[in-house]
């Protein structure tokens, strides 16, 4: 089965939860308007539907394949990415006067659910760009974007992000790699990176690689780290691809799940580069292309588990086995008809909807926080979108193994069977909740730097709007919003009492708890902004404009999280309040096996 983009529930979730249009007051969006955002997503849905889907299981089974340092993707991947080129999609959120089409970037999130869903392992490619286009813009020179900044936001180049090294995992400060000054203003690279996403591959003309390395009087630790623009093929005076750099992939990831992404080891032999953004600075000038990258993984939750969910309704409407309760004849009926497996694919729908809300709403609050005029609000909405990246990020991530487990489930023993493709979903999606930073990193990151560094204020800010919606459910004249409200309320109780606690804690307990505490965040802010949605949905069907079956289907959707998901939210407060000493107390003996 393939995949067809829900471009409906896409723009639902944009238009009406996300508030997209809350973005023209900028006045930095002029090629922005109401009408843009349906031929838009209708245009992407082609290439995602009818490009990239039907590559999506022969390239798992193909793979990429690696001979003297070049790599070769699956059969297909090149001519796709030609076609992406064409498009010009890789500059979708980025502004016009630099080559980019100037919408917002929550656009470039609905693009990119679109890629990832449709398929997963060609996404990454573009997914990386965007980030590296971002930390260009934001820190390079006036010389480097004039030489980079076109290239990659046509396409015509691709670039990658190079952290990670062997022996120093999610501790970058650890890392090993060296850059000399070879006294032109370039500098000599040396060292190895290992799980490159798109390291090297047949796609493109050129490959810009981000590099975290050291230079000779960094210090130890992440203090010392600068950042390097290191091309694959030096550009020559007319900036096309000229002499090849000493750098070369040297091996390739023998992986679970995303088997046509060519996820490289790279090994750089004194490969010139050259700083972007200030020496010792590397960090901070990473952090700007890892905020796009966790923000667009989380939103690769939604694509994944979007892709699962397809599949498994698919199959249940197929699937005739046993006889369906209240059903007239004996049957056998389609799977679809038994409760347990409607329920499955309803609480899966539900889950989906949550995700693509908190990630779309980080989006719009993304240009908020970027190009507001008032001070004020600018920085309020600054506030949101740092809070929402963590939970955007590891909440769908979870969500997208979770999702694809069950449509695994749904298949029944042939989910667990390779030909159906069932498997690929599960496969794929158990990689989100690691890379960009681990899951638990981004819960850390939540409950140290998003709430205990700035007093609970962001999370205060978000509370206050869920009490906000639970008032307008319960004012509503549909008797099935105060129903959500009546769900939404102890949920909202719970993450204030937790956010309460954490505030208080020691940072070791508040460190035991980071995990539950975020998953208590994310379904709270996914519950609250479904009942948003339910309340613009009823707005629709007040108003009689032919939605109303859609309509009535989005206060479903979201009555099925609240009675699913909402009330387990209590339950979380004592993983939440479990604390260091119970864990650590008793020693090696709570963990030793009989």
């Amino acid at each position: 089965m393939s995949y067809r983009a829900p471009v409906r529930d896409i723009r639902f979730a944009l238009e009406e939860v996300a508030a997209l249009d809350s973005v023209k007051a900028t006045g930095v969006f002029p090629e922005f308007s109401s009408d843009l955002t349906p031929a838009i997503l209708d245009e992407a849905a082609k290439l995602a539907n009818d490009v990239l889907a039907p590559l999506n299981w022969s390239g798992d089974q193909q793979g990429c394949t690696l001979k003297d340092g070049v790599v070769t993707t699956p059969d297909g991947f090149k001519d796709a990415y030609a076609q992406y080129v064409e498009g010009g999609w890789q500059g979708l959120q980025f502004p016009t006067d630099m080559g980019g089409m100037g919408l917002p970037k929550a656009l470039g999130c609905a693009l990119m659910e679109m890629l990832q869903s449709s398929n997963m392992a060609f996404g990454l490619g573009p997914m990386l760009s965007f980030g590296a286009i971002e930390s260009l813009i934001a820190v390079g020179t006036d010389e480097q974007r004039d030489l980079y900044l076109a290239k990659i936001m046509s396409g015509e180049w691709t670039a990658t992000m190079n952290l990670t090294e062997p022996g120093a995992g999610s501790d970058v400060g650890a890392l090993r790699t060296k850059a000399e000054p070879n006294g032109d203003g370039s500098w000599a690279i040396s060292g190895q990176k290992i799980y490159i996403t798109w390291g090297e591959h047949d796609c493109a003309d050129n490959i810009i690689h981000l590099v975290l390395a050291r230079t000779p009087d960094g210090a130890a630790g992440t203090k010392g780290i600068s950042l390097f623009i290191v091309p694959k093929f030096l550009p020559d005076a007319d900036g096309n691809p000229g002499e090849r750099n000493t750098l070369q992939a040297i091996g390739l990831e023998h992986k679970m799940g995303i088997h046509g992404s060519p996820t490289c080891t790279m090994e750089y032999d004194g490969a010139k580069g050259w700083l972007l953004g200030d020496e010792f600075k590397g960090m901070a000038a990473m952090f700007i292309m890892m905020n796009s990258a966790r923000l667009n993984v989380g939103v690769q939750g939604v694509g994944i588990a979007e892709r699962a969910y397809q599949q498994a309704l698919a199959y249940a409407q197929d699937r005739k086995q046993g006889r369906a309760i209240n059903m007239d004849d004996h049957g056998p009926h389609e799977i679809i008809h038994h409760p347990d497996v409607r329920r499955t694919l309803a609480v899966m729908k539900a889950k989906i909807e949550a995700g693509r809300a908190i990630c779309y709403h980080a989006a719009v609050e993304a240009d908020l926080g970027e190009h507001m005029d008032d001070a004020d609000e600018k920085a309020w909405s600054k506030r949101r979108e740092d809070l929402m990246i963590p939970i955007a990020k590891a909440w769908c991530t979870d969500m997208g193994v979770d999702v694809a487990s069950m449509g695994v489930q749904v298949h029944g023993g042939m989910g667990f069977i390779e030909e159906t493709g069932a498997a690929q979903h599960l496969r794929d999606s158990r990689i989100a909740p690691i890379y960009e930073g681990t899951n638990g990193i981004q819960a850390i990151d939540l409950v140290g730097r998003k709430l205990a560094r700035d007093g609970g204020t962001a999370m205060s800010e978000l509370i206050e709007d869920v009490r906000q919606t639970i008032e307008d459910c319960i004012t509503s004249s549909n008797p099935d919003l105060p129903v959500l409200a009546e769900a939404l309320k102890p949920a909202c109780d719970a993450l204030e009492d937790a956010t309460k606690w954490m505030l208080d804690a020691s940072d070791a307990d508040r460190l035991a708890g980071a995990t539950a505490y975020l998953k208590l965040a994310g379904d709270v802010t996914g519950g609250w902004l479904l009942c948003v949605g339910a309340v613009a949905a009823q707005r629709k069907l007040k108003e009689a404009d032919g939605e109303e079956s859609y309509a009535q289907a989005r206060i479903a959707i979201a009555n099925i999280f609240a009675q699913t998901t909402l009330t387990g939210a209590a339950g979380l407060l004592g993983e939440i309040k479990l604390g260091y000493e119970p864990v650590f107390g008793p020693g090696e003996a709570v963990l030793a096996s009989a």
